[in-house]
């Protein structure tokens, strides 16, 4: 068991115990890339081996197929691994474990001693000469804010707030690069007034020059983040002011200055133990809108588990006070005991039907769309794998449009202990990317959004989420399909394929690996917002015989006049003609880089947030190293005068 240990019997004394090792060390949010071999660093010493081989080598070693195994998590650092001890997603299972223990199995399973925070230190150096100066933008000066630019979620950048045209997009040259400590995860980059405000894993947050990526400020928060930032000037306010806010993975929303990084007001999005926030929040006169999923589906492997009992749910704050306006669950029924599992556990159901990504707001008709995620327990609902409409004013739930019926699973499906997967063990092929909201030509309105299972879904807000068209672009999987989400000029959908294929791998020291697989995955496809037809389809150039190398394309899609961008797995960035596919930019981010805040960087591959287009520069991190992935940890802008 993942859990032989007296940690396993305290924890299971209350209900929030249930919440056991396996729980949280299994967490995919702990992998990082896959190296050629593993060895026990001595600088450990034997203390953090025995916490290790005690309290969860028994998930890493491969009971459980989808735990990262010893190569993967070397590649986190060790402050990372004890922020989620004491304050992250294995927080719980920290708690019943001393301090020491804590610091020892960070040490050992990172395989490098603790004192990074010195290093956290380093990255506040080339202060800008006014910080934290003044920070007054313009209400039509150039930006990309939040996650998909536009309450409309489209990630399309006009022209004049692109200030970039098609025709440059050949000459763009990297003109700075700036490093992220201890982190191999940022979040997609705001540009507002002449200002990038970037999250990452580790709770930092960072201002920058757009121009120069000299800092303004740094702060550091108690949990990671992995949502956009939005900002937003208040109108209640005397005199009006601005403010950033963003979620963070303990389901909390922080509102923050923009000029000096001074924390406003916190609010606890939701009590769940397991919730978090992925989706960017968004505002809307004086209001706060935010998305709220889990890791709950994880816990389904451990067969002591009372699983589940997570519903996903949209919360409207007020944006001044951080005061709660309303909440609406996406699953209406509240969770009930359902069967015992065979050693006789107390399962609860229905659960589930997350809402992973940024909210979609349509304002002209007072209402707001979520895409939401599968179920993790029985009964399966009708409101998972679906596009779900709420009043935006009240929050009350109108309608909701399914694609895959009976879509429940949990890990525990796929962990060799099926005790609380679901009886329909469905495919897990949910939604992780918004929806788009586009008015076509004859006036006609449209909502579109991607989906895990390969196919783009376009259905009629006017009309309860009536489907118009569907149209299938990949094969779709847990890692397949449309991952973080498309985008959409006025005419065009374009969609970028994951596909990404991971195969086994016997290393003769530590036994079956999993790495990439370099011949699967990847490619871009336009579609009429119309009717679905197919416009065009770019293959990509693949892998070769590069090793842990995929060619799949997860990143989220980021759309000009005239050029579709997107990062692939492979490490490349490319721009392609949104005439015919053509690539006509490609830029290879897999290679050191001299940093303008001093720190070590490397480039790696492009998942996760799409590239951010404002005032004749492109801005974009590199290096994610979950499911194998090579991680990095900069911040790349460029520009076509480069440096």
């Amino acid at each position: 068991m993942c859990h032989n240990n007296p940690i396993g019997r305290w924890l299971g004394k209350t209900v929030l115990g249930k919440v056991l090792v396996l729980v949280f060390l299994c967490s995919m949010f702990l992998l990082g890339s896959v190296s050629s071999g593993w060895a026990a660093p001595a600088m450990a010493g034997p203390e953090g081996a025995k916490v290790y081989e005690q309290r969860c080598a028994s998930c890493h070693n491969g009971k459980v197929s989808s735990a990262p195994q010893m190569p993967a998590l070397r590649q986190r650092t060790p402050e990372a691994i004890l922020d989620a001890l004491e304050t992250g997603v294995m927080k719980f299972l920290g708690l019943g474990m001393p301090d020491a223990e804590r610091k020892a199995v960070a040490e050992f399973v990172a395989g490098k001693p603790l004192g990074g925070e010195a290093q956290l230190k380093e990255t506040a150096t080339n202060f800008c000469p006014q910080a934290p100066g003044e920070f007054a933008p313009p209400d039509n000066g150039p930006r990309w804010n939040g996650w998909g630019a536009s309450l409309a979620n489209a990630r399309f950048q006009p022209v004049e707030q692109a200030g970039l045209s098609a025709e440059q997009v050949p000459n763009l040259k990297l003109k700075w690069a700036f490093g992220f400590p201890l982190s191999t995860v940022a979040s997609q980059p705001t540009v507002v007034g002449g200002r990038i405000f970037v999250g990452t894993l580790r709770g930092q947050v960072y201002s920058l020059d757009a121009a120069t990526g000299c800092l303004y400020w740094a702060s550091k928060f108690p949990t990671g983040i992995r949502t956009a930032i939005s900002i937003a000037r208040l109108s209640n306010t005397n005199p009006p002011k601005y403010v950033a806010y963003f979620g963070d993975l303990a389901a909390k929303v922080h509102a923050i200055d923009p000029r000096t990084g001074t924390e406003l007001w916190t609010a606890q999005a939701d009590p769940h133990p397991l919730a978090r926030i992925t989706g960017a929040p968004v505002f809307y006169e004086n209001r706060l809108y935010v998305p709220i999923t889990s890791l709950e589906e994880a816990s389904g492997a451990e067969p002591h588990y009372e699983c589940c009992t997570f519903r996903g749910n949209l919360v409207a704050l007020d944006a001044t006070t951080g005061k709660q306006i309303w909440k609406t669950y996406t699953i209406r029924e509240k969770p009930k005991p359902t069967r015992k599992n065979k050693i006789d556990v107390q399962l609860y159901g229905p659960a589930g039907a997350s809402i992973w990504a940024s909210p979609t707001l349509d304002p002209e008709h007072g209402m707001i769309y979520v895409t939401t995620g599968d179920n993790y327990a029985d009964p399966a609902t009708k409101t998972s794998d679906a596009i779900v409409a709420f009043e935006l004013k009240t929050g009350k739930f109108l309608w909701s449009q399914q694609f895959l019926a009976n879509d429940a699973w949990n890990i525990g499906c796929d962990s060799g202990d099926d005790s609380n997967c679901p009886k329909a063990k469905g495919p897990d092929l949910d939604f992780g990317s918004s929806a788009i909201l586009r008015t076509l030509a004859d006036g006609k309105r449209v909502v579109v959004a991607g989906q895990k299972s390969g196919v783009v879904h376009a259905i009629d807000p006017d009309h309860k989420g009536k489907i118009l068209w569907q149209q299938r672009v990949g094969k779709g999987g847990l890692v397949g399909g449309i991952q973080w989400g498309p985008a959409a000029d006025d005419e065009v959908i374009y969609v970028a394929v994951s596909d990404m294929g991971i195969s086994a791998k016997h290393d003769p020291e530590i036994g079956t690996i999993s790495v990439l697989d370099s011949s699967v995955g990847g490619g871009m496809h336009a579609l009429r917002l119309a009717t679905g037809e197919k416009v065009w389809s770019v293959l990509p150039p693949g892998c070769g015989e590069r090793p842990y190398c995929s060619p799949a394309q997860s990143a989220a899609v980021s759309v000009i006049p005239g050029v579709v961008f997107s990062g692939s797995v492979d490490s490349h960035l490319r721009a392609y003609s949104t005439k015919d596919g053509k690539v006509l930019w490609d830029y290879n981010a897999a290679q050191e880089y001299t940093t303008v805040n001093g720190v070590k960087a490397n480039g790696g591959s492009f998942d996760n947030g799409g590239p951010t287009i404002v005032g004749g520069m492109l801005y974009t991190n590199s290096g994610y190293g979950q499911w194998g992935g090579t991680p990095g940890n900069v911040l790349l802008a460029f520009s076509v005068d480069g440096k």
